[in-house]
């Protein structure tokens, strides 16, 4: 077989295809990567980077409220949207030109354009065509639209970010990361919103009582949350205002400046000449892949979103380098997914590690919950009544800690390293074991005592 141009060619410029094609070029491999649109992917310019932004910029206003409490006195604030946007456009731009930078410094070939597989070992970009011993899809995935009558008038997280003025009245549909991720945003720079989910409760797959704190914070913070509620049309006034025909339990038509579905996301797979590569796909169209993350087809491997498993970019991340060293490194070692903390940037704020109650239940038969909540110290003197919540699933018979969960200021932040502990085993007495750090919100995990044994019915 004549040489390739290339012995691995990743398609899509996201966290995980820059990071397996940065790994694979320190290593020695001839490389190349093809992003369609912007490198940084979703995570960067479409996702967790410019939300965290505007997560920090919603808190401001709580923040000057809260001032009193403590003896300052702030004058009246004005918040400007279009100032906050460019603020927000200048650093992900920034941000894209380094993983740009960064992979031509690693010695990668960096290509702008659509890529497609025209076979196994051959890719087309933009008219220019290219053979490659490996392949690698790292394309992400794109937000899911329902079809209903009027879909075309919604907005998507692609671009909320993007928004000229930020609407005053905001209906969100859905319930998951992204649906209350923007809640708190949106109201917290002053819109009124409105979350419908078709669902009973918000988050589904997350710990009960996380999700049941949440909703109770959202709706005392001001959020109009309307559970077993979807939307079956949507119609634009000449004045601009979107009509929304929601269905539920109180079905009414109701105006808003901007729908936005956050109902969540779908692989993006297509254009890729993926079928035509003889590559199988899912339901949703997702790619197949086994534990290191190959395909059916020998040689055309796939990480992050795009494979529809845990949808973080810190996962895509792991996959992608272990792909670069299954393929080119020493020490080819399988990504491990067991136990993946993450966080949710809702208003309070999640983090949680490990299994929920339910789910430690099922597997396990018999677990000790132990719960506490309580108003966080900086509540007190601000004169809010929200409460954090701290919470920790343990094996009956083992000890072990299963589950990690907590909701409140600053959980992201501790669960990252409760999440090692988690990840190592540890029991509930070596949680036990470590001296608190007074006064502090984190200490409550290692001093948490009173407990309820919850079993499996038959």
């Amino acid at each position: 077989m004549a040489k390739s141009d290339y012995q691995l060619f990743v398609i899509g410029g996201g966290s995980g295809g820059v990071r397996a094609a940065r790994i694979a070029a320190t290593l020695g491999a001839r490389v190349a990567i093809a992003e369609s649109f912007r490198y940084g992917g979703t995570c960067v310019i479409r996702g967790c980077v410019p939300k965290k932004l505007l997560v920090y910029a919603s808190h401001f206003a709580d923040d000057f409220e809260d001032a009193a409490g403590f003896g300052w006195r702030v004058p009246p604030a004005t918040f400007s949207w279009p100032e906050l946007i460019a603020a927000k456009d200048r650093e992900i731009s920034r941000l894209s030109g380094l993983y740009q930078d960064n992979l031509q410094r690693s010695g990668v070939t960096v290509l702008n354009g659509h890529a497609r597989l025209i076979d196994r070992h051959t890719v087309a970009v933009d008219g220019q065509t290219f053979s490659a011993e490996n392949i690698l899809i790292a394309t992400g995935g794109r937000p899911y639209l329902p079809a209903i009558e009027g879909i075309e008038h919604a907005i998507t997280s692609n671009e909320v970010f993007d928004l000229p003025q930020m609407p005053r009245r905001v209906l969100i549909v859905g319930g998951g990361f992204i649906a209350v991720e923007f809640a708190g945003i949106l109201h917290g720079l002053g819109a009124q919103v409105t979350l419908a989910y078709r669902g009973e409760q918000v988050l589904r797959g997350f710990d009960h009582s996380l999700r049941q704190h949440l909703h109770d914070a959202m709706v005392a913070r001001g959020v109009r949350v309307l559970l077993h509620t979807d939307v079956t049309r949507l119609s634009r006034r000449q004045d601009g205002t979107l009509d929304a025909q929601l269905k539920g339990e109180n079905s009414s038509t109701e105006a808003f400046d901007a729908v936005l579905y956050a109902t969540g996301r779908v692989p993006a797979t297509e254009g890729l000449g993926l079928a035509e590569a003889g590559v199988t796909l899912g339901e949703r169209g997702e790619v197949k892949v086994n534990e290191w993350r190959c395909s059916n087809v020998p040689g055309i491997y796939a990480v992050g979103d795009v494979t529809d498993h845990i949808a973080l970019t810190p996962v895509a991340i792991r996959e992608g380098a272990a792909v670069a060293q299954a393929l080119f490194g020493t020490n080819p070692q399988p990504v491990d997914l067991a136990v993946v903390p993450a966080a949710v940037f809702s208003q309070p704020p999640i983090g949680t590690a490990g299994l929920s109650e339910e789910r430690a239940l099922q597997r396990h038969g018999e677990i000790d919950v132990y719960q506490s909540a309580f108003r966080p110290m900086r509540n007190i003197l601000a004169g809010r009544d929200e409460r954090t919540l701290v919470k920790l699933v343990v094996d009956t018979a083992t000890q072990k800690v299963l589950g990690a969960h907590m909701i409140g200021p600053d959980a992201p932040e501790i669960i990252q390293g409760i999440g090692i502990a988690v990840r190592m085993g540890a029991t509930k007495a070596q949680f036990d074991a470590v001296v608190a750090i007074h006064p502090t919100a984190a200490e409550e995990f290692v001093t948490l005592k009173d407990k309820v044994t919850r079993r499996r019915e038959a």
